[in-house]
């Protein structure tokens, strides 16, 4: 090792999921929305061209467009929003601003795998409660002290959602620290935590545009919570990167906020697609977690995960198998269109008899 190195910061990354290019394949391993984003999207993006010229100027670094959308969609002041590059950037400033004490955060062992990777950037100090045997939180698990929580729910790669309940009863019991709920996935069944922000103001709800409103592709997260809050992470953002968010971004992202009737729309078709893949899955010897996301979270009875895994991606069906303690013998599958679950079936008939 060279002097130099000695001072590298060592963390394992994190492991995105892969992202082939193949013709008339099948993509269901990274949690995309299947649909395209709403016409107003599409609209406004055609009228981009006529404003290139913009892209020689600075955004806004405030991206007061969007932040204005976004609080009057959700009957919020602007000061309790918060925009970034993706939920990723949101979480990461969040982690960055609320994390800054000796004591341990606390997120599930089975959870988004990203929190332990900011941890160990950040050099914050933290602890994983382990899931239950049905892979659900032990809200005890939370009752004691610590230097803030991160709570994914619905949680990833589970698709297991909490009710309100039991989110309010985490943040009742630490109102000492910052309790940061990932909600990348909440619209498709799930209960905000939003109703909760007007009684506890150490709470933070953290959302994305990339699932439900299906614009991945344009990476924009926000975040919602006490003006408090959101002035601490404006102040980390400023002093990190001002112009986090682009242009295209801020027009593309306030369109879709516009076009609720196209949101709504393109979650119930997910749902729908969910519920009866859930039981075509269950015909063919899966087990499938209860999931209130945009994927399935599913387990063959006989078959091992990674021989099906294999043998779907020789097919060119893609899906994301975790090779990890307690769930390697359970696949994550994105409901993608009613014709591309049907492809899988017929491929898993195959692999399975």
């Amino acid at each position: 090792m060279k002097a130099w190195e000695k001072n590298f910061r060592k963390v394992e990354p994190y492991t995105p999921g892969e992202q082939p290019v193949f013709a008339d394949m099948v993509k269901l391993n990274t949690n995309e929305n299947p649909y395209p984003p709403s016409p107003k999207v599409a609209q406004a993006f055609a009228l981009l061209g006529n404003q290139a010229g913009k892209c020689r100027l600075y955004p806004d670094f405030k991206a007061e467009v969007l932040v204005g959308a976004l609080s009057d969609y959700y009957g919020l002041e602007k000061n309790q929003v918060f925009v970034g590059v993706g939920s990723d950037d949101v979480l990461s400033v969040a982690f960055l601003t609320f994390f800054n004490s000796d004591k341990p955060i606390l997120f599930p062992d089975i959870t988004y795998s990203f929190y332990d990777v900011w941890a160990q950037v950040y050099a914050i100090p933290y602890e994983r409660p382990a899931l239950d045997e049905n892979f659900r939180i032990r809200r005890e698990d939370y009752y004691r002290e610590n230097g803030g929580i991160v709570i994914a729910n619905p949680n990833a790669p589970t698709s297991i959602a909490e009710g309100l309940e039991f989110i309010e009863d985490i943040v009742r019991h630490n109102t000492e620290s910052v309790v940061v709920v990932d909600e990348a996935y909440v619209d498709f069944g799930a209960q905000s935590a939003l109703p909760l922000l007007e009684k506890y103001e150490n709470l933070l709800v953290v959302q994305t545009f990339s699932k439900s409103r299906s614009m991945a592709g344009m990476r924009i997260g926000y975040a919602m919570g006490h003006p408090g809050l959101i002035q601490a992470m404006n102040d980390v953002k400023y002093s990190i990167n001002s112009y986090t968010m682009n242009y295209p971004s801020l027009v593309l992202g306030t369109a879709a906020v516009e076009d609720e009737a196209y949101f709504k729309e393109c979650c119930e078709k997910i749902i729908k697609t969910r519920e009866w893949a859930r039981e075509v899955l269950g015909r063919m010897g899966f087990s499938c977690l209860e999931s209130s996301a945009n994927f399935l979270f599913a387990a063959h009875g006989s078959v091992p995960a990674k021989k099906i895994f294999t043998a779907l991606r020789e097919r060119g069906i893609f899906v994301r198998y975790f090779d990890k303690p307690r769930i390697e013998n359970y696949l994550r599958i994105t409901v993608g269109t009613r014709e591309q679950m049907e492809r899988l079936f017929y491929a898993l008939s195959e692999i399975l008899r």
